[in-house]
């Protein structure tokens, strides 16, 4: 049951990487999984067969999010945005409780309180500056399979940490919408068995791929430092990325339609999402 349970969470974690403003880290903290996740990045190869048996459940159902919602996801967007945003700020918001749990019985400084507005700050800001820019033309020459691994960095470090949208990097970089086309491509051409379609988005994917691996293993040991030695200061900047979350989530969004109809649907959306978060944060 507890495997199952953990495809599930990561199904969560998978389909909010796909969406500009939400972060898969912020749902990672909500579910009460993220020190375990962290830990068992950076345990990986001094504890192999116990980290790898712990990540598996997660990257499965974050693969198999990524895959089969990708589709689902962006037809939501594109018809459903509100209601789809929503859901989202709801699963974001059902995870407080857990988060908040973290402050209990611990001394909360200023450094705290100037680190929760630092990081909230942060959030709004890189939403602001993310407002213009266009997409970049994939080459696939020297410069541009070395600028897809940077970026692969990138994007991956900031799906790590809560309340930072991977997505929202990309898109602030201009890779959103190329990288995301190469990925809905390459897995046609798998589902048709072509292999010079596969072969094409490979050259682009693969190096993309390499470098969300070593982000995601430079910046998990990191936050495991920084949870070591400054849990309270470091929680409260995490709180403060959350918080500062449904602001960017909003900020993001495009094709939002206000309506009685909208509107209420969006209030059930929000319910599931708060109630599904809050539940899985306790199991």
């Amino acid at each position: 049951m507890k495997f199952i349970m953990s495809i599930l969470k990561g199904m969560v974690m998978g389909a909010a990487n796909i969406i500009p403003g939400v972060s898969g880290g912020t749902l990672a903290v909500s579910m009460g999984i993220y020190d375990e996740i962290i830990s068992s990045i950076n345990n990986l190869f001094k504890q192999f067969k116990k980290s790898a048996l712990t990540l598996l459940p997660y990257f499965i159902g974050m693969g198999a999010s990524l895959v089969g919602l990708s589709f689902i996801i962006k037809y939501c967007l594109t018809n459903h945005s509100l209601q789809t945003n929503v859901l989202f700020v709801g699963l974001i918001l059902g995870g407080l409780p857990v988060i908040l749990g973290r402050f209990k019985g611990k001394k909360i400084g200023a450094g705290a309180g100037i680190a929760f507005v630092i990081a909230f700050a942060a959030i709004i800001g890189l939403q602001l500056v993310g407002s213009g820019g266009g997409d970049v033309a994939l080459k696939a020459d020297v410069f541009g399979i070395v600028g897809l691994f940077f970026v692969g960095v990138i994007a991956s470090a900031t799906m790590v940490v809560p309340g930072v949208s991977g997505s929202m990097i990309l898109m602030i970089l201009g890779y959103y919408d190329p990288v995301l086309g190469e990925v809905t491509d390459f897995f046609r051409a798998l589902k048709a068995f072509d292999m010079a379609g596969m072969m094409d988005g490979a050259k682009f994917l693969v190096p993309f791929g390499l470098g969300v691996v070593i982000g995601i293993f430079a910046i998990a040991k990191m936050i495991e430092f920084l949870l070591n030695k400054f849990e309270v200061i470091t929680f409260a900047a995490i709180l403060g990325l959350i918080i500062a979350s449904p602001f960017a989530i909003f900020m993001a969004a495009e094709n939002l339609v206000f309506s009685f109809g909208t509107i209420s649907v969006s209030v059930v959306t929000f319910i599931v999402g708060f109630v599904i978060a809050f539940f899985l944060g306790r199991e």
